[in-house]
C-alpha cells in the first residue's frame, strides 16, 4: 500500500511482531530515518549476543539503528531523538518507557500500535491474555501515546475474531498484518483524524507472562487448560510434572469424560480435569522429542489410573 503522504519517521520496536510493520512503513514510501530497538541479548546455548528481529531487518534495509538501554535516564539519547526533527515516531512493542520529552518531540507525537481493543488488555501480553480469558475477539488500536500505560486517545481500530481453535501464533500474525495496514492508513489521514479518548470503563491489564503461568492446574476445567495451551505455546510453554520432571503439553482437545483431577483415563493420554477431560495430543517429556499421547504411554511406565501433577 503506497502512501500519498510522506512523513519523516522513527520506528521503535523490538520483536517479530514489529518487523511486518516496519516493512509496511518503508513500502508506503515514508522516510524511516532511524530505528530504535532494545539492545542485543544473550541467546542460544552459547549465550552469544543476538540482535532483535527488528534490528536485523533494519540493518537489511540499511536504516540506522539505535539501541539505548533507557530513554528515561539517558539525556543524550533524548537529545539525539529530538534532533531527528521527526513528523512522527511509530511504536510497536518497543519495550522501553518513553518519557514526556520524547513523546512531545515529533510533530504528530508518538503513535503506538497496540494489539488489543483498548481499554481492554492494556499492558505487555494482550495477545495471550485475550485467549486465556476466552475473549471472542481481539484487534489493533492505533493510539497517540501519553504518559499512561496504553491510555492515550485511539486514532483507528480494527477487529480480529478469536475462535475456539485460535492459537497465540495465529493471532499474533493476524494482528501484526492488521497493524501494518492500519498504521499506513492512519498516517495517510493524520491531519484529519479525530482522536477517540479512552475511558477506564472495561479496562483490564495484560500482565507480563512468566514460566510459572504455564503450570497446569488439573483442578481447572478442561476448557480453561485448553485455552492456556493455545495461549502460552510456544512461550512460556505449558507444562505439568511427571516424576518431578517437567513435561510440555503442546496440543490438546476437550473430551466429555470425568475422573479425579490429573488422572489418566485412557492410553491415548486422556487426563481428567476439574470439569471434563483433555486428550493430550502432543507432549514433550523433558530432554525428549515431541510425541503423541499414545506414543508417550507406550514409552513410559505410566498406566491408566496414574496421575499427572
Amino acid at each position: 500500500m503506497y502512501s500519498s503522504k510522506k512523513l519523516k519517521i522513527a520506528f521503535m520496536g523490538t520483536p517479530e511482531f514489529s518487523v511486518h510493520i516496519l516493512d509496511a512503513l518503508v513500502a508506503a514510501g515514508h522516510a524511516v530515518v532511524c530505528v530504535y530497538c532494545q539492545p542485543s541479548r544473550p541467546a542460544g546455548r552459547g549465550h552469544k549476543l543476538q540482535p532483535s528481529p527488528v534490528q536485523k531487518r533494519a540493518e537489511e534495509l540499511n536504516i540506522p539503528v539505535r539501541t539505548p538501554k533507557s530513554l528515561k535516564r539517558d539525556a543524550a539519547a533524548r537529545a539525539d531523538f529530538a534532533a531527528l526533527g521527526l513528523d512522527a515516531a511509530v511504536v510497536a512493542a518497543y519495550g522501553l518507557i518513553l518519557p514526556q520529552e520524547v513523546l512531545d518531540a515529533p510533530k504528530y507525537g508518538c503513535i503506538n500500535i497496540h494489539a488489543s481493543l483498548l481499554p481492554r488488555w492494556r499492558g505487555a501480553a494482550p495477545i495471550q491474555r485475550a485467549i486465556l480469558a476466552g475473549d471472542t475477539q481481539s484487534g489493533v488500536c492505533i493510539m497517540k501515546m501519553d504518559a499512561g500505560l496504553d491510555t492515550g486517545p485511539v486514532l483507528r481500530r480494527g477487529i480480529v475474531p478469536i475462535t475456539d481453535t485460535t492459537t497465540a501464533p495465529e493471532l499474533h500474525d493476524a494482528l501484526a498484518k492488521q497493524g501494518a495496514e492500519l498504521i499506513v492508513k492512519t498516517l495517510d489521514n493524520i491531519d484529519t483524524i479525530t482522536p477517540e479518548p479512552q475511558t477506564d470503563d472495561g479496562a483490564t491489564y495484560a500482565e507480563m507472562l512468566t514460566k510459572d503461568d504455564g503450570k497446569i492446574n488439573w483442578t481447572q476445567s478442561a476448557i480453561e487448560i485448553e485455552r492456556q495451551i493455545r495461549a502460552l505455546t510456544p512461550w512460556p510453554g505449558v507444562w505439568c510434572l511427571l516424576n518431578d520432571q517437567r513435561m510440555k503439553v503442546l496440543a490438546a482437545s476437550i473430551e466429555k469424560r470425568s475422573g479425579k483431577a490429573g488422572e489418566i483415563l485412557d492410553r491415548h493420554l486422556i487426563v481428567a480435569c476439574g470439569k471434563d477431560a483433555l486428550r493430550l495430543e502432543k507432549v514433550q517429556p523433558q530432554d525428549r522429542k515431541p510425541m503423541d499421547g499414545l506414543s508417550f504411554m507406550n514409552g513410559t511406565h505410566m498406566n491408566v489410573g496414574d496421575f499427572l501433577a
